[in-house]
């Protein structure tokens, strides 16, 4: 039986840090406690031999498929292999009992959930790995998880705006590649090479009376020539005070969703992520002076 360190590398910290070192732990039959830094966990685990050598401690190239081994699901989607130099000294753990000469020692690094997170040993293999296949869908999933792709950047509705019953209330957003598109990225692997491009198609609006409203486009602002007139793209008419609401405010949600087209590799396909904002809007009557 052999102890290995796992290094697990955050691509989102929140996903890396509980999810593979708690795996781990569970697996390991006596393995050491996990080391957290703010970007890595560092866990030792019991290793068994395989006949062979072939297996690695995270899939290895002798699981017979690109997910490594174990359970499905349990270790990486796509693994990619560096030859070690310097080889380590005879005796490190790292040889799994081999001696220099004998094969060699690879870094391999291993991705798994979509490209999220990203786990990183050191294996003994007795050949050189073979290039191993990339499904490109993967690849396209890494590349929008790369992009920084946020909720709607609300213009109108403002927070410290003030809206009246009966009086058409004109929406809009403001536009970046972040909160509206277009927004590119790529994800390489294996040889391959995947572009992904991710625009919003649409923004629901939830306006916190019940009503809701779909928008297929940023809307449109509004100008004060345009008086009493509704949104010719995105409004809405509030036919209730917000007094009764929470804090006197009604909670309004803008949800948008990217479409994600994405080619390489041969293949083509479309992706879609879902992100949203929220704002609180004051509704008051209108004020009549006589």
């Amino acid at each position: 039986m052999l102890t290995r360190r796992i290094v697990v590398v955050a691509a989102a910290v929140m996903a890396s840090v509980s999810i593979p070192v708690s795996g781990y732990a569970a697996g390991a039959a006596g393995g050491g406690g996990p080391h957290c830094g703010r970007f890595t966990c560092e866990v030792e685990v019991d290793v068994p031999g395989q006949a062979g050598g072939q297996q690695g401690a995270v899939g290895g190239t002798g699981g017979g498929d690109a997910s490594g081994g174990g359970e499905e699901g349990e270790f990486a989607n796509v693994c990619t292999y560096e030859l070690a130099d310097p080889q380590p000294p005879a005796g490190s753990l790292d040889w799994e009992g081999h001696a220099p000469g004998d094969g060699a020692v690879y870094e391999q690094s291993c991705t798994r959930d979509g490209g999220q997170l990203t786990i990183v040993s050191m294996v003994w293999l007795a050949d050189p790995p073979e290039d191993e296949a990339v499904d490109p869908a993967v690849l396209a999933q890494r590349a929008v998880d790369s992009m920084t792709l946020l909720g709607p950047d609300v213009a109108s509705p403002r927070a410290a705006g003030k809206y009246t019953v009966g009086v058409p209330m004109w929406m809009w957003v403001n536009q970046s590649a972040t909160t509206y598109g277009p927004n590119t990225a790529s994800a390489s692997a294996g040889g391959i090479t995947v572009t992904a491009t991710a625009k919003v198609s649409k923004i629901v609006w939830k306006m916190g009376d019940g009503a809701s409203v779909t928008c297929n486009g940023p809307g449109t602002p509004y100008q004060a020539s345009e008086g009493m007139a509704q949104s010719p793209t995105c409004g809405h008419m509030y036919s209730k005070t917000s007094a009764g609401a929470r804090s006197g405010k009604f909670p309004v949600t803008a949800t948008s969703t990217w479409t994600i087209d994405w080619e390489g590799g041969g293949a083509a396909g479309q992706l879609a992520e879902i992100r949203e904002t929220d704002v609180q809007v004051a509704i008051g009557e209108l004020q009549v002076v006589r």
